[in-house]
């Protein structure tokens, strides 16, 4: 089955034409498929909207939780085995599916779309860039177009994490870290017809934060007592070289103690070394308790509905 995940805010002139579209396009599928709408707090029909769509599955939040907490949610209710996440504004085509879906039968676990014709205005193209660029050197994985909404995942590989923040725009080097094989396909891009884009500046500020958080997450998951304990043991070294190079400089009557500031550098190393120890021993047990109550999320549904 091929679930769609659409997460929605104040969309409600584009809910119908989407999945019509949608619709359009994956009745030519050869496999059974799911439309998820997540409405995210919208304050407009959106929610009048939906509940007149055939055949869909409408998963509403209490309120405006986020696009990340959306998709996260449509995610864990979504029942196939190839999901697709699309933004819900007709910016993404839906004719470009059948492509994301070959190219996870090829035997990859994430599809990423490029949108190569981007349709968006100049600065918004700068900052992509600059993103992807950024993206690229912390992660090691090279998108053309981290940001774009149109993606394909494997249930297994996608199922397994919980999203915050604005994780979702990540996740394919999140998942990379983890040993996903990620690809890339050009995909069409159009430019909003109806509402008002949820791009701001804040928003990109955000992300480059979410971003530091997955750099860590991916490369230090499971072991912050290596990554902070090696950097305690480094400091605390340092702190005892500068020690012995204070008390050499006192035995051959060069320096005393009290005319270098090496003794206060030899302290102030030593005492960062054992707190990177300390930390690190509390990051160990966060992390065990983090696995242990990961199944709570950040966000309320308030209802699901199922239209037939």
């Amino acid at each position: 089955m091929i679930s769609i995940v659409i997460p929605v805010y104040n969309e409600e002139d584009n809910v119908a034409l989407l999945h019509n579209k949608i619709v359009a396009v994956c009745t030519n599928l050869s496999e059974e498929y799911e439309i998820i709408f997540v409405d995210d707090g919208s304050t407009d029909q959106t929610i009048k909207k939906l509940k007149e769509l055939p055949k869909v599955k409408i998963v509403v939040l209490a309120m405006d939780f986020g696009q990340t907490s959306a998709l996260d949610a449509g995610i864990h209710d979504a029942k196939g085995d190839i999901i697709i996440t699309m933004d819900g504004d007709l910016q993404n085509d839906p004719a470009d599916i059948p492509n994301l879906i070959a190219k996870i039968n090829e035997g990859y676990d994430v599809v990423s779309g490029w949108r190569q014709m981007r349709d968006d205005s100049f600065g918004r193209r700068v900052l992509s860039r600059l993103a992807n660029w950024l993206t690229a050197r912390m992660t090691g994985l090279y998108l053309h177009d981290s940001a774009c909404a149109l993606k394909a995942y494997r249930r297994e590989v996608i199922t397994q994490v919980h999203l915050y923040g604005e994780m979702h725009v990540f996740l394919p080097a999140y998942l990379y870290g983890r040993g996903a094989k990620v690809a890339e396909i050009p995909v069409r891009h159009y430019a909003r017809q109806f509402g008002l884009s949820k791009h701001y500046f804040m928003k990109a500020v955000k992300d480059i934060f979410d971003l530091l958080t997955i750099k860590f997450l991916a490369t230090m998951t499971g072991r912050p007592l290596l990554f902070f304990g090696g950097t305690g043991l480094v400091a605390f070294l340092i702190g005892i070289l500068i020690s012995a190079v204070a008390v050499y400089l006192k035995i051959i009557g060069l320096r005393n103690f009290g005319q270098t500031p090496l003794p206060i550098l030899s302290v102030f190393f030593i005492l960062s070394g054992i707190l990177f120890f300390m930390l690190g021993f509390l990051a160990e047990l966060i992390l065990r308790v983090y696995f242990e109550t990961s199944k709570r999320t950040p966000y309320i549904i308030r209802e699901r509905i199922e239209n037939k």
